[in-house]
């Protein structure tokens, strides 16, 4: 028999246990993706936990509080038992006075970041709190990693978790204390980390939260040139070299060879495409954004199946287009 790898398989062993997919928060910021409706983003978080997504990831610079206060208000109206987990980040903060961003893991910075968390999103504890970024000063990101074992101590966290960190950073912060989760990026564009990331969290238990599987709407399947061309200049897409060519022709050669692909699924493109990144061993968890509830239609209850045949199928495709970094096939051996 052909070995298969659900997109439903297994959830992350935490207790109380996460949905396979979980929603993304970066837009409800209304920064970064042009613009944005709160009442878009309030119904596209209440359409998700109504098909079974039961946690919901944002960060602090996220539009600068304002995607933690719509996440926290829009969650605190339903009833306690329907209400989805809710993960978040600090460490990256807001200049007042220029409006640039910055990286700060020093532990005084972090406590106020989190008391302002808390307080934003209407809670008394958050259930993962994330180092969102290293810093180059590695003391720092020590004493950060610290700061958060002491906030958990102290009830303010249920989980400490970090994010976008290499493979010598997490080896330090877990001589310090566990690490419960660990966000990467990873879709079929966006395969480095399956080579060295991937492996080291599952030789330590550590849980992994891959996020843009979908490369920030490349591979939903509804993107294209003319949508590209009228990306608005606030949406930081239309700058990113994944956009750009010589990269965006492979990406489009890609999606020409997935297509059918897909379609002999009966699948979308973006299901497949999340598929893919649930089929690495050690992803416990994918991160999906959505502006929409449309949006949340699209991969929110998840069906579809990769068989090994499948799989061949997608690494050929990335082979002969060349699209993407890092290894072709997912690791499916746990």
């Amino acid at each position: 028999m052909m070995d298969t790898h659900p997109i439903s398989a297994c959830t992350l062993s935490l207790d109380p246990p996460i949905s396979r997919l979980g929603l993304g928060g970066w837009a409800f910021g209304r920064t970064g993706w042009g613009a944005q409706d709160d009442r878009d983003s309030r119904a596209a978080i209440l359409r998700a936990v109504e098909l079974g997504v039961n946690w919901i990831d944002t960060a602090a610079v996220y539009g600068n509080g304002r995607a933690e206060e719509l996440v926290g208000a829009t969650v605190s109206s339903l009833p306690e038992g329907d209400r989805p987990l809710i993960f978040t980040k600090g460490g990256v903060r807001v200049d007042p006075s220029s409006g640039a961003t910055f990286r700060d893991l020093r532990p005084a910075s972090l406590r106020r970041e989190c008391e302002a968390s808390l307080q934003r999103l209407g809670v008394e504890r958050i259930d993962l709190y994330q180092l969102h970024w290293p810093v180059q000063d590695v003391s720092e990101v020590e004493r950060g990693w610290e700061a958060l074992g002491e906030l958990q101590r102290e009830g303010k966290i249920r989980w400490a978790g970090v994010s976008n960190f290499d493979v010598s950073t997490l080896r330090k912060c877990a001589s310090i204390r566990s690490v419960d989760a660990l966000q990467l990026p990873l879709s079929l564009l966006s395969r480095d980390a399956g080579e060295d990331l991937l492996p080291w969290a599952l030789e330590h238990s550590v849980r992994v939260l891959a996020y843009s599987p979908l490369e920030s709407g490349l591979l939903s399947g509804s993107f294209s040139l003319q949508r590209l061309r009228g990306l608005p200049e606030s949406d930081w897409r239309s700058r990113r070299e994944q956009f750009k060519k010589p990269a965006l022709d492979r990406t489009l050669d890609l999606l020409k060879r997935l297509e059918p692909i897909a379609a002999g699924l009966d699948t979308s493109l973006a299901e497949m495409a999340i598929a893919w990144v649930c089929s690495w061993a050690g992803v416990d968890g994918v991160i999906v954004g959505a502006r929409t509830p449309s949006q949340v239609d699209v991969w929110a209850s998840p069906t579809v199946v990769l068989d090994d045949r499948t799989l061949e199928a997608i690494e050929t495709a990335l082979r002969v287009t060349g699209a993407g970094t890092g290894s072709t096939r997912p690791n499916t051996a746990a």
